[in-house]
Formats: C-alpha cells, sequence, structure tokens
C-alpha cells in the first residue's frame, strides 16, 4: 500500500465573503482594496497612500512620525502571520489580492518624504510601483528565495527603501 502526499489546495479565488472569514485574511487583503480585479497591488498601494494623508491629516496629534514608525514596525510585524495564513488559506503563499505588504511599504514611503506636495507624494507612489511590480535585484533575489508570509513583506520592504533612495539621490542633485 503507498501512501500519497496530500498536494496543496488550489489556489482559490479571493472575495468578499473568504475576507471577511478572518481578520488575518481582512488585513491581509487590505480591507477590501486587495479584491480589485485588476491590479490589486496597486489598489493596495492607493489605499495605503490615501489611508496615510487622511490619517495624517484628520489626527495630527495621534498619527505623528514617531508614531507612523511604530505602526508600520507593527504593521510589518502583524503582516508576517497575516500573510502566511492568508495565502494558506488561499493555497498561493504570494496571492495577488494580498496587499498588506504594498500598504505598510508606501506608509514608510510617505513617512520619509513628507511634508511634500502631493505630486512628489504621486512620483512617490509610481517609484514604489515600479521596484514592486519590475522587482529588480535585489528585491527579485529575495522574493524569489524568502518564502511565506515575512518573504511576502520583506520584498515590499526593499521596494520601499529603494524608493526612498531614488528620492534621497534626487534631492541631493
Amino acid at each position: 500500500m503507498t501512501v500519497q502526499a496530500s498536494a496543496p489546495p488550489a489556489a482559490i479565488r479571493a472575495n468578499s465573503s473568504f475576507m471577511l472569514a478572518h481578520p488575518a485574511h481582512l488585513l491581509a487583503q487590505g480591507f477590501g482594496s486587495g479584491l480589485a480585479r485588476t491590479m490589486p497591488g496597486t489598489f493596495g498601494t492607493l489605499f495605503g497612500w490615501l489611508s496615510f494623508n487622511v490619517l495624517s491629516s484628520r489626527w495630527p496629534g495621534i498619527f505623528t512620525p514617531e508614531n507612523w514608525l511604530l505602526i508600520v514596525a507593527v504593521g510589518f510585524l502583524i503582516g508576517i502571520p497575516a500573510c502566511a495564513k492568508t495565502g494558506r488559506d488561499l493555497g498561493a503563499p504570494d496571492h495577488g489580492s494580498m496587499v498588506w505588504d504594498e500598504i505598510v511599504a508606501i506608509w514608510l514611503v510617505m513617512l520619509f518624504i513628507t511634508p511634500t506636495s502631493a505630486w512628489t507624494q504621486f512620483a512617490a507612489f509610481l517609484v514604489f510601483r515600479f521596484f514592486d511590480m519590475v522587482k529588480p535585484q535585489p528585491i527579485r533575489h529575495f522574493d524569489r528565495t524568502i518564502k511565506g508570509g515575512f518573504g511576502v513583506m520583506l520584498d515590499d520592504l526593499i521596494a520601499a527603501f529603494m524608493t526612498l533612495l531614488v528620492f534621497a539621490i534626487w534631492r541631493v542633485l
């Protein structure tokens, strides 16, 4: 008698019922922004950008730069198990609907480039999306070698740092 290993579950389509079935899904899927039919990563990044600006302007005493740094760190840490669980439940470790990594990463970018104009923030949004989508080295290396929730979160954090590097060089020149 031979024992067959069970195959991993096939990737399923993410929807609002799936997202609302567990708090990890809700977080990993960016409170619904990751459910966009096309370019969910872009919609997640847009949600992150807009939420950063709304929260910072609405409650400036709470959403200070120091608190944002803490929010980004905690968001990164809770994103690891949330993305790991959601990826397992979807049958795809880095499912496209998981956008918490983009949200946390764009918060970090916005934290270090603000205060600035909406046009500069838009440019940062575009540069970040470029790095996140194209995944040039070293992002590609980490995306391919580090798996699970930590890998999902890490490659976007590196894309955020590369975006900030571009802006630092731009400001010097």
